[in-house]
């Protein structure tokens, strides 16, 4: 304190100096308004940019809390639609659907390997089977191999073992879809009869023949077909429609109905 006092003395017309000015400003923003109006206005420009700073942190973590709901009520709104698409009687409308989708979080994926695999964040405790059919909000990404009590182990489409049956969205022309391209963004449909000719941007579609995917859930786009002379069947290249390098939501398809038409074949081929 005493260091403090020595410092003051020794520098008294420069601390007066200060103290005068601090006086003069005080004074003067208290006796005219656009002084007045000036210091609020700049207080105000602080207090709204640090607000505003504040809101857009919490709205960052609010983001996976909003992506959770926004996935649930996707879910539920898919669920709702297949009630009517897939309604094996056109003249009534059934309360329940025959699918059920499950939202999930991808927590692991990869696109470089031949057999890629995807991890997502749901497993036996939130009703997830294994052969259950799997979709991003762009279409589909593959099919459910392994379970656990809370993951699942989805055997991606770019997967050397994964087969689709997909359609013609246009003609209803049956296809197969396989990934057999060197890039994770391109695939193949094969058994295209040699009298069918597809244009770009013709969209592929489940075909609905499986237990797995529903019907006409999207798969990808024809992006080159070349017809072979002397062939009966040939093949083109499509577009996924999934981005799989930035996948990060899906949605698993239960089929409500799959244990009892498994049943159903199983007593067919004892016969």
């Amino acid at each position: 304190m005493r260091n403090l006092f020595h410092f003051l003395w020794r520098n008294q017309f420069f601390t007066l100096f200060i103290l005068l000015e601090l006086v003069s400003i005080l004074l003067l923003s208290n006796s005219f308004s656009y002084q007045r109006s000036l210091r609020y206005h700049t207080l105000s420009d602080f207090a709204g940019s640090v607000f505003s700073s504040y809101n857009s942190v919490d709205q960052y973590f609010g983001l996976q809390k909003e992506n959770l709901r926004l996935a649930q009520e996707n879910a539920r709104l898919r669920s709702q639609l297949s009630a009517h698409l897939f309604d094996p009687d056109t003249t009534t409308l059934k309360a329940d659907s025959l699918f059920r989708f499950i939202p999930a979080s991808v927590v692991s994926n990869s696109v470089s390997h031949r057999n890629n695999l995807i991890i997502v964040n749901k497993g036996q405790k939130q009703g997830v089977q294994k052969e259950m059919g799997v979709v991003s909000p762009d279409g589909v990404a593959g099919i459910v191999i392994g379970v656990s009590n809370n993951y699942a182990v989805i055997m991606s489409l770019l997967h050397h073992n994964a087969h689709i049956s997909g359609r013609v969205k246009k003609n209803d022309q049956l296809v197969n879809v396989k990934w057999d391209q060197p890039d994770y963004r391109f695939g193949t449909i094969t058994d295209i009869p040699s009298h069918l000719q597809l244009e770009i941007n013709d969209s592929i579609v489940t075909s609905g023949n499986s237990l797995i995917f529903p019907k006409d859930i999207l798969i990808g786009f024809v992006e080159e077909h070349t017809k072979m002379t002397g062939e009966h069947l040939g093949s083109a290249v499509i577009r996924f429609s999934t981005d799989f390098n930035s996948l990060k939501q899906v949605y698993l398809i239960e089929n409500y109905q799959a244990n009892e038409l498994d049943t159903l074949l199983l007593q067919i081929s004892e016969q």
